[in-house]
């Protein structure tokens, strides 16, 4: 095996991503190698684009996201490969959605803001949610009384939706000209590909059929009611011991 021919080193590449399951960076996968066998960066590029002209035509596609490479199953075939789990995934809150979209798409972001912008307090069950599964992180603490929390996405929230930079969020106007049903219509829309997955991830409550409605939905909703949205913070709620995990009575004291 010429580990500096492209076509030689492809099939070694495509071995150490399906034997790992998970994204791939080049400089993990340099390591790999032997100094002495490793072939140069513009090879490892030039087998990784062979590597995805292979699967064409193929169940399975070469991704490039925030973490690296990994090879996953088309899109097209997630509704019948999902039918290898026996249990129905449980859904995700439209509250936690809803958080978890204003921080995409304003970060960083305070738990104030994203109350100001949503009208109600935030479930503390649903920012611990996010910071468990790695999808936000703490990036700093806003200069105001209080010095709340700033909250970002991480990589591996890019990951999971297929991203390889936030630059790959579909823009807000582009969603809202997709959107060709009134905003508050609760009906099963077909979510955006680049955020389908999230709503088939398991939830620690699952929310009743007719609280589900489009992601797309979701993020044109709060867009438009992002006006006004507030940037002191003398009036910091107190929170409430949380129950479940979705929206909790502001406390206006």
């Amino acid at each position: 095996m010429n580990l500096n021919e492209p076509r030689d080193l492809a099939p070694l590449l495509e071995a150490f991503l399906l034997a790992s399951g998970k994204p791939q960076s080049l400089e993990r996968l340099f390591e790999l190698f032997e100094e002495a066998e490793r072939p140069e960066p513009a090879v490892f590029k030039k087998a990784l684009e062979v590597l995805r002209k292979s699967c064409a035509g193929r169940a399975f596609e070469l991704k490039e996201v925030a973490s690296g490479y990994r090879l996953q199953i088309r899109e097209d075939y997630a509704p019948w490969v999902g039918r290898l789990w026996e249990e129905r995934p449980q859904r995700y809150s439209r509250a936690l959605l809803e958080t978890l979209a204003l921080i995409a798409y304003r970060q960083p972001i305070t738990r104030g803001e994203i109350e100001d912008v949503r009208g109600v307090a935030v479930n503390t069950n649903i920012v611990k949610t996010l910071l468990e599964r790695e999808w936000i992180r703490i990036v700093g603490y806003r200069e105001v009384p209080g010095k709340p929390a700033m909250f970002a996405t991480t990589k591996a929230f890019l990951d999971h939706f297929n991203l390889k930079n936030l630059d790959d969020l579909p823009p807000l106007a582009v969603l809202r000209e997709m959107e060709p049903e009134p905003l508050l219509e609760l009906d099963d829309a077909p979510v955006p590909a680049h955020l389908q997955a999230l709503a088939d991830e398991s939830a620690e409550d699952p929310e009743p059929p007719a609280e589900e409605t489009s992601f797309r939905s979701l993020l044109v909703e709060l867009d438009s009611m992002e006006e006004g949205l507030k940037t002191d913070f003398d009036d910091l709620l107190r929170e409430p011991e949380p129950t479940i995990e979705d929206d909790e009575p502001r406390n206006i004291d």
